[in-house]
């Protein structure tokens, strides 16, 4: 997924730096909403499965608490080294949805700014 989205970024960066036209920019700015909207459905994801982790760490970690148990702190220690990607694969998925939708913002402010091009060419 990581490298999916990476892909994807310098991908529609590339098409709205070549893009000319409202036309292109409208096949772009749809495509985009498709984009953040499974990224904000994979993010939603990753942060229930993530809050679960955490969850069971705690309910672990109050077992060996009590019970002193070996196993139990070797059991706990995976479970910490798991939460750790998890958290940190939930970072980048929050941050790139962040950067996708200040390329939206970019997307509507080139459609803006060619649409008052053209009118403006219209009244010369």
């Amino acid at each position: 997924m990581t490298e999916y989205l990476k892909n994807y970024m310098k991908y529609v960066q590339e098409r709205l730096d070549k893009c000319s036209d409202c036309a292109g920019l409208d096949e772009i700015m749809a495509e985009h909403k498709d984009k953040i909207a499974f990224m904000q459905h994979e993010r939603i994801v990753h942060f229930l499965v993530t809050m679960m982790f955490a969850l069971i760490l705690s309910i672990f970690m109050g077992i060996v608490i009590f019970t002193e148990n070996p196993a139990m702190l070797l059991l706990v220690t995976i479970i910490i080294v798991l939460l750790g990607f998890y958290i940190k694969h939930y970072y980048f998925l929050e941050n790139t949805v962040q950067k996708m939708y200040r390329v939206y913002d970019d997307i509507l402010r080139k459609r803006r700014n060619i649409a008052e091009g053209s009118v403006s060419n219209d009244h010369d």
